[in-house]
């Protein structure tokens, strides 16, 4: 396991055990893991960020902390952020796999749903002699069709979103 992956881990833990939030010192968190304070800025921005529902705040100093707050949104919430905040008109197939793993671990879209969304935005689906930035605005397009299906058959089932 990569030492990313092992800091995320130990923090996703801390968030389970406990409450929502954790506050933790940066420097502490670098000694146990045994690597520079950069490696936990990576991962605290790379896996703690409001596109995976966490607030992180931070304090630099002597008594400087890291504050992580584990943002509480019901799926068809999170679908409609991704929808109108963080697609945009145009996605890459990186991103829009990034985030389709994202809403499958945050249990939003199952197993087989999230499947099915890799298949129609990947590579192989898109292998049209176009550039890619029609690509990615399409690929943007059909993201935001496949949320708007998932969210309107949450609220159906008391999601409870307004659509």
């Amino acid at each position: 396991m990569k030492l990313s992956d092992s800091i995320e881990n130990f923090i996703k833990t801390l968030l389970a055990e406990d409450s929502p939030e954790v506050e933790l010192k940066r420097s502490e968190l670098a000694e146990y893991f045994g690597c520079a304070p950069s490696q936990i800025n990576y991962v605290l921005a790379t896996r703690f960020s409001p596109d995976q529902g966490y607030i992180t705040e931070s304090r630099r100093g002597g008594g400087g902390y890291i504050r992580i707050v584990r943002v509480v949104q019901t799926g068809s919430q999170r679908l409609m952020y991704l929808i109108n905040e963080r697609i945009g008109e145009s996605i890459s197939e990186m991103e829009s796999a990034r985030l389709i793993q994202q809403l499958m671990e945050q249990q939003v879209v199952t197993v087989r749903e999230a499947e099915l969304m890799r298949a129609a935005i990947s590579a192989q689906a898109m292998s049209v002699p176009v550039p890619d930035a029609i690509k990615n605005a399409f690929r943007a397009r059909m993201m935001k069709t496949m949320l708007l299906t998932i969210a309107r058959q949450n609220r159906g089932q008391g999601g409870g979103a307004n659509v």
